[in-house]
């Protein structure tokens, strides 16, 4: 792993690279997997340890390319997934957690979200959580697309504060974060995970990420995930099925780009300053 990887750390200790592989739309074309696999083990290969999937995407079949990527070389990654808020009762968080180890062909999930917030009560989706901790099958859970009132509603609950991460929404164009959700998370030294880094495809083309490409001779994405990887206590999860991505991914780490052009960068994507509802997609 190079040195320069910035990295976070959970509660319980483990720290891991703050760039990780995002697996969204990976496994919903057949023609796609053998490259979709190549770019999880050049990820690997490169030092990215952290590699996100959900039983949501593709309807497992994300997971079944995760589980043929990292075969032989589990101890290598730090493998999270999620579970949909329909089966996050204390029984069917078992029953979907175990679905997932079978198709991801590993005996634990290191970090296991809650996907969005459903029905269910917290409380019981707590209890699944900590029953699927006490039987080994993950090391740790959280959540995703919390916002800071459901944040605090968790960690109200009995066992909520053994919540390790949340996972959100966060890019250049998306910074409604900043104002609350995020300092949030430093305050608690709790990480953050931030999806879609790069963006749906309109932010590599604004102007002021191309304006910031061309000057220091990087690509629009370095720009964009550069962007994310400046805050602290942020994991970022780009998603690239392309192996020889990675590498111009993990090549953002060589970008200097100074204060005053981060500062004219803020004057294009104006940081937000009030309370604006968590978005997500």
């Amino acid at each position: 792993m190079r040195d320069d990887i910035p990295t976070v750390t959970f509660a319980s200790g483990i720290t891991v690279p703050a760039i990780g592989i995002g697996t969204w739309k990976m496994g919903e074309d057949a023609a796609n997997v053998a490259n979709e696999i190549r770019s999880i083990q050049a990820a690997i290969d490169l030092g990215i340890r952290v590699v996100d999937t959900a039983e949501m995407y593709a309807d497992g079949a994300s997971e079944k390319i995760v589980g043929a990527a990292i075969e032989g070389r589990r101890d290598e990654v730090f493998l999270v997934s999620k579970v949909y808020p329909w089966n996050a009762s204390v029984s069917g968080v078992q029953q979907a957690c175990e679905r997932s180890l079978t198709r991801l062909g590993t005996e634990q999930i290191d970090l296991y979200l809650l996907h969005w917030r459903g029905d269910i009560a917290l409380e019981e989706t707590v209890a699944g959580m900590e029953t699927l901790r006490e039987r080994g099958l993950i090391k740790s859970w959280g959540v995703s697309n919390f916002d800071v009132e459901d944040m605090q509603e968790l960690l109200a609950i009995p066992g909520g504060e053994n919540c390790a991460a949340n996972q959100v929404l966060y890019n250049a164009d998306r910074r409604g974060i900043e104002f609350d959700l995020l300092p949030w998370h430093q305050q608690h030294a709790m990480p953050l995970m931030a999806y879609s880094p790069l963006g749906q495809g309109e932010l590599l083309r604004h102007p002021e990420v191309i304006r910031l490409a061309k000057a220091y001779q990087a690509s629009p994405a370095q720009v964009a995930l550069a962007f994310v990887l400046e805050r602290d206590n942020v994991l970022a999860i780009p998603k690239t099925a392309k192996p020889e991505r990675v590498a111009e991914l993990l090549a953002t780490l060589d970008l200097d780009i100074t204060d005053e052009d981060w500062a004219e960068f803020d004057r294009a994507f104006t940081p937000p300053s009030r309370k604006v509802p968590l978005e997500t997609i």
